[in-house]
């Protein structure tokens, strides 16, 4: 991967990043607007499906047809059960605690999922054994966490 490749890499996850604090404030606003965290957050996940629709359509590649049938474990299927618990907590937790809060202890929640999946290899990762580098780190992250609350 070439530098200029690499870059424009980082930039994409970083905005995807602010997008999810975006969503998160949007969905909260949505919160107020309808009354209800529920269907607040149905709504995000039904604006999503319909994004996500219009690009599988449209993109090249196979179709969900195809991959039906495809060998894969009844676990990889649920993924948006998690997607909903993420939006459900956030849209119940950012009007309380704020969306810096949130979304950095949303961050350490991934952080320390991240090492323990990658230290057990777990759902078909390559093992990556914790090391002080990585638990200093995921300390890092939590010293935010606390230095965002104050």
């Amino acid at each position: 991967m070439t530098a200029a490749l690499s870059a424009a890499s980082y930039l994409l996850v970083i905005g995807a990043g602010v997008s999810v604090a975006l969503q998160q404030i949007l969905n909260a606003n949505l919160r107020t607007g309808l009354g209800s965290p529920w269907w607040a957050g149905f709504v995000s996940y039904f604006v999503g499906m319909l994004a996500m629709l219009a690009v599988a359509l449209n993109a090249p590649g196979p179709r969900l047809a195809d991959g039906i049938g495809g060998v894969t474990s009844w676990l990889s299927w649920s993924g948006g059960l998690f997607g909903a618990l993420f939006v459900g907590t956030a849209i119940l937790m950012v009007p309380h605690l704020g969306a810096a809060t949130v979304l950095a202890l949303i961050v350490v929640g991934q952080m320390l999922g991240s090492l323990t999946f990658d230290h057990f290899g777990l759902f078909g990762l390559s093992q990556h054994p914790v090391s002080l580098t990585r638990l200093a780190g995921a300390a890092l992250l939590i010293l935010g966490v606390i230095l965002i609350r104050f």
